[in-house]
């Protein structure tokens, strides 16, 4: 006995071990939410790393062709012009001004890939750079232009302006202007201009009289703009400034912003869908255990939070539809054990009335019968009631079958009409329609509910049947003195009674009107009253869904 604390407190640490552990089952479905989330998070940063250094690599690239593809333009039109047995020593002397090496070979022989040959078709300049090599496609030419430096300097961005001058000026003046703008220019634009820029300084106003570049570089953005004069002309070819493209960067960003919220919405919304619809298969059993179908249970699919729910719901309903048969189990039995002294009260009354001839002694004894009558029809309609309640506590389901409900409608009124020879009982005229239910449970609901309003009514009662594409309606309406609107939903319940009295003339039990929501209950239809707008009374609607067999 004295090492018994001393064992509770050894294993008290390992009780606390397993609380984080029992802690994660018992959230299990919110923590794989969670890493799910994260997951999807660092998926959605990954790309959005790997698309910005795509975006990157694809602005770089293009950086650099737009860079390139004055010169190569301006290479491409002077060797284009020129016959082939010229453009090998034109060749060399333009790579030598530009400090490069210029190659010619055709385009078969050098053999680009499918997206290269396909940007050169395009007129583009395809360039790379450490060390620089950038290709160039002649002008409707299967010649391919090669050009191969270590980088750029001052000497190729001169040598394009001089060579630029010179090749307007051996243009006529009057297509100047629309062969240079039909020079692929890139980042350099180009223009021609009457008298030079202003702002020189005596030095850059001489090297332009002699001829030669002059550089300048504005103060605002420090950008670069060459000037070249025309030889033998008084006019100037500007180039420049340089642009560096920046509407590429974006014109990549938003689809990679909008593709990254895309995916993420959409992950977010497959991992929320799973939950969703576990919830919903949870909502849809509860719904049909509230409509009666207390065999439903929940698909347990995990031990998990979500598990854990699904089989509690499923233990509650279990519980319920025991305690519920159980209720009708002892109904039922109740109802057949009173049917045994009740026979035995009405043997012995007739056993007395046959042994006495006093007038006053049988009347009593006629009422006696009369009483057992009523109490024996009474012990029916709840064995009626229990046995519908049965079906609905995972009893049989209703065995179904063609009804025609104007057949029907005719065979309640024929039954009833004797009955009451001081109301005119009529069915409106139609055209025939049929439902698939249950022909003797139909039946009792509509002679419940014809028998009701004969109870009622003062002197006519009217069945009225209307057929819709996916339901028939049955209206049965008294001339009575209807159904007040805030009693109208206590109607259906058993032993309900809008009077108290217990005479022949409107008594009842408070059975019937249940009975019938409990039929149209296993048809899947509904049961409602409100007042009669053509006779004053109350109508009953009975509405049954058109079913068709199963296959």
């Amino acid at each position: 006995m004295r090492h018994a604390p001393h064992t509770d407190a050894a294993a008290r640490p390992g009780c606390r071990e397993k609380r984080p552990l029992r802690w994660m089952i018992d959230r299990g479905s919110f923590i794989r939410f969670y890493l799910l989330l994260a997951a999807v998070l660092l998926a959605v940063v990954l790309v959005a790393l790997g698309g910005r250094a795509l975006i990157e690599q694809i602005r770089r690239e293009d950086y650099r062709e737009q860079l390139a593809a004055l010169p190569m333009s301006l290479v491409a039109e002077r060797l284009a012009a020129l016959p082939p047995e010229q453009r090998s020593p034109r060749l060399a002397t333009l790579g030598e001004r530009l400090g490069m090496t210029l190659e010619l070979a055709r385009l078969d022989a050098a053999a680009p890939g499918y997206f290269a040959r396909a940007r050169l078709t395009q007129r583009k300049v395809l360039a790379s750079e450490s060390p620089w090599v950038l290709r160039k496609r002649l002008p409707d030419s299967p010649w391919l232009l090669t050009a191969r430096f270590d980088g750029w300097s001052e000497q190729q961005w001169h040598a394009t302006a001089e060579l630029l001058g010179e090749w307007l000026a051996g243009l006529p003046a009057g297509q100047r202007s629309q062969r240079l703008s039909g020079l692929a220019s890139g980042s350099w634009p180009v223009s021609l201009h009457r008298r030079p820029p202003r702002g020189l300084s005596s030095a850059q106003r001489d090297a332009l009289a002699r001829g030669q570049v002059v550089t300048r570089l504005t103060h605002e953005q420090l950008a670069v703009t060459f000037w070249a004069p025309l030889p033998g002309e008084a006019r100037w070819v500007k180039m420049g400034p340089m642009t560096r493209g920046g509407s590429l960067a974006l014109n990549l960003n938003l689809p990679l912003l909008m593709g990254l919220l895309l995916a993420f919405s959409l992950s977010i919304y497959l991992i929320m869908r799973r939950i969703e619809l576990r919830l919903a298969r949870l909502e849809l059993a509860a719904a049909r255990i509230a409509s009666g179908r207390l065999e439903t249970r929940v698909k347990v699919e995990s031990g998990d939070f979500m598990g854990r729910l699904g089989m509690a719901f499923n233990g509650m309903a279990s519980q319920v539809q025991a305690l519920l048969r159980g209720q009708q189990e002892m109904i039922r039995a109740v109802s057949h054990e009173l049917r045994t002294p009740v026979a035995r009260i009405r043997f012995a009354a007739q056993m007395v009335e046959d042994m006495t001839a006093e007038p006053a002694v049988r009347r009593q004894i006629q009422g006696i019968d009369a009483d057992i009558g009523e109490l024996d029809e009474l012990i029916d309609e709840i064995l009626t009631f229990a046995r519908l309640g049965g079906q609905t506590v995972g009893g049989p389901e209703m065995e179904t079958a063609r009804v025609e409900c104007r057949a029907l409608a005719e065979r309640v009124i024929d039954t009833l009409a004797p009955l009451h020879p001081g109301l005119t009982l009529e069915l409106a005229d139609g055209p025939e329609m049929a439902v698939q239910a249950e022909p003797r449970y139909l039946q009792r609901a509509l002679q419940n509910l014809v028998s009701n309003a004969c109870r009622y009514g003062y002197s006519r009662v009217a069945v009225t049947l209307t057929g819709e594409p996916e339901l028939v309606r049955i209206d049965v309406e008294d001339d009575g003195p209807g159904v007040p609107a805030e009693v109208r939903e206590d109607v259906f319940k058993p032993f309900a009674r809008l009077d108290t009295s217990r005479t022949r003339s409107s008594g009842g039990y408070g059975l019937g009107l249940s009975i019938v929501q409990k039929i149209m209950a296993g048809h899947g239809g509904s049961v409602s009253v409100d007042a009669s707008s053509a006779l004053g009374g109350a109508r009953f609607t009975l509405i049954l869904p058109r079913r068709h067999p199963p296959a």
